[in-house]
Formats: C-alpha cells, structure tokens, sequence
C-alpha cells in the first residue's frame, strides 16, 4: 500500500541517566532531506540519526528535533578541593592570630568564593547514543503510521479517479470510428455539391477518407493510456515506494490525452478529452503526496 509524505511522530528513550524526546515531522518534497536539530552536546550523533531516518523513509521533507528530557541534570557542582584547603588554611590562621574560638566551619569554606561552582555536565555520547536511536525509532514508527493511514486515504482517491479517467478513454475508444464515418459522409456530401451532380470518383474518396482516418486514429495513444492506467493498480497494491513512478505515469498518460486532443476532430471526443486532462491534473496533484 502506498504512503503519503506528510506526518509527524514522537518517541523517548533513554538509559545509562539519559532520556531523550524525539519529534519527527515530514512533508513533500521530490527526494528524502533530513534535517536534524540536536542539542550542542548531541551534535555527533547526527550523522547516525539521519542515516537511521533514511533507512526507514523514501521521499519527503524530513525535520527532526531532540532534545534531553533529564534538563535538570544538565548541570553539576563542582568543588575546588585546592582552593578550599587554601580557604580552610587561611580561615584557620586567621582564627589563631586573632585568638578566636571555634573551629573552622565546613559551611564556612564551601560559601567562600569560588569553592563551589555550577558547570554544564559533559555528555558521555555512548550513553546517549541508545538513548536517541531508541527515540528515533519510536517517533519514526509513529510517523509511518501515519502516513500509511493518510497512503490508505490517497489510494482509495487514486483508484476512483483512475475508474474516471478509464471510462473516458472507453467512449474515446468507441467514438473514434464513428468520426472517420461522419467524416466520409459530409466528404460524399460535399463533393457531390461542388460537383453539381456528377458523381464522385470512389477511388479518390476512399484515398481521401483513409488518409482522414490514419490522421485522426487514436488508437495507439489508448492502448498506452490503458497501459498506464493498469501499472498505476500495480503500484497502487504494491508495497514499496511508488511516488516517483507515479508521477512519471501521470506525465506521460497527460501527454498521450494532449496528443489524443490534437487528432480529434470530433465535437464529443473533445468533450472528452477535455475531462480527461481535468482528471489527470487532480490525478497530478494528490500523485505529488505520494511517497
């Protein structure tokens, strides 16, 4: 069954103190592009995530955002031990030359300046690295649920559509040998008018209405019209990415209806063909979601 390119998806994962939330959005586009949003510290892993997204998409505009659930972990004291020997040495001379009693206070030297400070905590990425492909997943797993589902929507259009476009190029197909008809009757009609009674020569009239019929004959341009409709099914009912096929058949089955426009001499086949391009347009439009 085929996918459509639009979706969005979530996921977490996590291990080793780490927890990662990931969101995964798609939209059209001709190729598969991925664009991936890492927090600084994650940077390095960008070239696995985008590798893991191709692996499971086609086609589509992908954007993919993560971030650290575990933020308040995402910094951490550190304590200059040195420096507070130093405080703890000096605190405590100071207390013996002036003479004052008590002891010096652990509070007191964890309060000087300097002591205590708060850094960004370094990422250990082989931690992470589970973490995020397990998000990754989950979020793609989501989006491809949801554009099988909006797929299953744009399949059910696609086949009713291409009923349609059969249908009209049935009536092309029956109508065709009737225009060659009408043709050699107004041809004997006029002739006979130009030629004041006289009748007209059959020979010249049969050559006449043959080279109308070789001119105006669509027959080929339906076979392959029929040809088109029938692998389009295919791709339909397949189950691997068809929207680049799909939009090639679509070009093509618009250039045989053109071509098929062009021969008609027929008032009724150009009614036709008319619908038939409309059909194929709204054909073109919903083929270009199609991953």
């Amino acid at each position: 069954m085929i996918r459509s390119m639009t979706g969005f998806g979530s996921g977490r994962g996590g291990g080793a103190g780490e927890e990662i939330d990931a969101e995964v959005r798609s939209v059209n586009h001709k190729y598969c592009e991925v664009k991936v949003r890492l927090p600084r510290e994650l940077a390095a892993l960008e070239v696995e995530l985008v590798r893991q997204v191709k692996e499971r998409l086609a086609r589509g505009g992908i954007e993919v955002t993560m971030r650290r659930g575990a933020v308040r972990r995402a910094i951490a004291p550190r304590v200059d031990l040195e420096l507070a020997a130093d405080y703890a040495r000096a605190f405590e001379e100071v207390r013996r030359r002036l003479g004052l009693t008590g002891e010096v206070s652990l509070d007191a030297v964890l309060g000087a300046e300097g002591v205590v400070t708060l850094e960004e905590r370094t990422v250990d990425l082989d931690a992470a690295r589970p973490g995020a492909a397990e998000a990754l997943a989950k979020a793609l797993a989501e989006l491809t649920d949801m554009r099988e589902r909006e797929g299953a929507a744009l399949a059910r259009d696609l086949e009713g559509r291409l009923a349609v476009v059969e249908s009209f190029v049935d009536r092309v197909s029956s109508l065709s040998p009737g225009s060659v008809e009408v043709y050699r009757d107004r041809l004997a009609e006029r002739v006979q008018e130009l030629s004041r009674g006289l009748a007209p020569d059959p020979m010249r009239l049969a050559t006449e209405v043959a080279l109308f019929a070789d001119r105006v004959d669509v027959s080929e341009e339906v076979t392959r019209l029929r040809s088109h409709l029938a692998q389009m099914r295919d791709l339909l009912s397949g189950g691997e990415p068809a929207g680049r096929k799909m939009d090639f058949l679509v070009q093509e089955m618009h250039r045989e209806v053109n071509t098929i426009g062009s021969k008609s001499q027929s008032a009724e086949i150009a009614a036709s063909v008319v619908s038939l391009k409309a059909e194929v347009e709204r054909m073109r439009e919903q083929v270009q979601n199609v991953e």
